[in-house]
């Protein structure tokens, strides 16, 4: 389960639960996310469907079925984004869970070209319902705890991917385990998280459709409130909070009285689109916004696409049935070095308002490079090489847009801008295979389309680097401008 694959939607919460009551759905959570994402097969997978298990053709694979994947994911994206806000998370969850176990279940019995495309539609649908996973802990624990059950659910989905794809590796090749096999760990391992997930306590708050009004917030949150009106004029983060409004004319005079009140107000959907559209336009009227979001929809349409075919490369490099393949190393390797870049993201000094857009150029020219190198160099360690490369600098320049885009937002607007970036780079990636892979399109060999991914990204690099210097110009012009202006100071009248 890709962090950065998914859409994410951190709601507003209300006030933390008391003692430690955070860490039982933390843990549950994180036991979800492991076993979830604790799929040895999965680095297998396009040997699995090659092999005499499926018996499917190169063309079969790369150009009828994985499409479905992308179309499904555009799909049921935004009515996703909405159900799981109004379902309020737990179900969308379980419903993840039931899509995992449907998929590996097919996986192993169903035979044929249109059994398999139908568990794509079901794999597109457990990288929609993420959301609901990267959301759920938002609307049960404080505002002051997001930082840490969100690196708790991140680290856990980490190592359960890194597990699996070491285990994978391991059981193919020192055991001599089959693929089938692998997917009945695959299968079981879903099915625990599946069980793990009806133990989660059922969140009683939502971001939109359900908004919690208290009719008393607690004593000493209310008593100073009721002391002073102003204290929303003064806070502009209770301003921020869906229906801060009511609040202030609702909170009764009695505190005590209705101290043990909550009281619950359910949003119709025409006014939840509505602000989603109002958010929409605030956002993107910014500069900086807007440029950072530009390169997060295009660049992760290309990561998607070099992501879902890059083991139909190593095995035209590499044909599997012959030799040796490595896949769940390179698989883990890639993800732990990925990891060790995030976590430096925290430690960069640079002026990302001054430097931000040369610095996605010249990363992205990198990314360029290492695709165009995969594509043309025939050989397989190459190819590991580049790939370990490709996200490694994706995941580091991600984490710099999206802690960008993040640190100008509000919370409601953090989810909003992540989840619009996202469906516009599958709306992109749904585009970009029509066109190269479906065989409806062009229908290209593997080959031709990593030339064309990797002229894709040297596009991106260009535009971003003619964007960046002249940002820099401009920056600069300012910067000599201002001395100036100061000293031109208006006369003092003298006394």
């Amino acid at each position: 389960m890709e962090a950065e694959a998914g859409l994410q939607l951190p709601p507003l919460s209300g006030r933390a639960p008391r003692g430690r009551c955070w860490v039982l759905p933390t843990a549950l959570l994180c036991l979800y996310g492991f076993f979830a994402s604790l799929r040895p097969s999965e680095p297998f997978l396009t040997r699995y469907l090659l092999g005499p298990d499926k018996n499917l053709t190169e063309t079969q694979v790369f150009n009828e079925i994985y499409p479905v994947w992308t179309y499904s994911y555009l799909v049921l994206l935004f009515p996703v984004f909405l159900a799981t806000d109004y379902l309020r998370y737990k179900p969308v969850i379980l419903l993840q869970g039931l899509s995992l176990i449907v998929t590996w279940f097919m996986l192993l019995y169903a035979q044929g070209l249109l059994a398999i495309q139908f568990l794509e539609f079901f794999y597109g649908l457990v990288t929609a319902t993420e959301i609901a996973y990267y959301s759920y802990i938002y609307s049960i624990v404080d505002l002051n705890l997001y930082q840490k059950v969100t690196s708790y659910c991140r680290s856990a989905t980490l190592v359960g991917y890194t597990v699996g794809s070491i285990c994978g590796q391991v059981l193919v090749s020192v055991a001599n385990w089959s693929l089938f096999s692998l997917n009945v760990i695959s299968l079981t391992s879903v099915s625990v998280a599946f069980a793990t997930a009806w133990f989660l306590p059922m969140p009683q708050k939502s971001l939109f459709f359900h908004h919690v009004l208290r009719g008393q917030v607690s004593r000493e949150m209310t008593t100073p409130f009721l002391q002073s009106r102003t204290l929303i004029g003064d806070d502009p983060a209770l301003k921020r909070v869906p229906g801060w409004e009511d609040i202030e004319s609702k909170v009764p005079l009695n505190v005590e009285e209705h101290s043990a009140k909550t009281q619950e107000q359910k949003v119709e959907i025409s006014k939840v689109l509505r602000e989603l559209w109002r958010d929409f336009l605030q956002c993107y009227s910014s500069r900086p916004m807007l440029c950072w979001s530009v390169w997060w929809a295009f660049s992760t349409c290309g990561y998607f696409q070099v992501i879902n075919y890059t083991q139909g490369l190593w095995e035209m490099v590499l044909p599997s049935q012959r030799f040796e393949i490595y896949n769940g190393g390179v698989e883990a390797v890639s993800t732990l070095l990925g990891a060790v870049a995030v976590f430096a993201v925290g430690y960069i000094k640079v002026s990302w308002a001054t430097w931000g857009e040369v610095a996605l150029a010249l990363f992205s020219f990198l990314i360029a490079a290492a695709v165009y190198v995969m594509d043309t160099v025939r050989n397989i360690w190459v190819c590991y090489a580049s790939y370990v490369i490709f996200r490694i600098v994706y995941m580091l320049l991600i984490t710099i847009a999206t802690f960008q885009i993040a640190t100008n937002l509000s919370m409601e607007r953090y989810a909003l801008v992540f989840g619009i970036n996202t469906f516009i780079a599958l709306a992109l990636q749904t585009l970009l295979t029509l066109i190269v892979v479906d065989s409806s399109g062009l229908g290209l060999n593997i080959f031709t389309q990593f030339m064309i991914y990797a002229s894709y990204f040297a596009a991106i690099s260009l535009v971003f680097l003619v964007s960046g210097i002249y940002s820099v110009m401009k920056n600069y012009r300012r910067q000599e401008e201002m001395p100036s202006s100061s000293t031109a100071s208006p006369p003092q009248c003298s006394e």
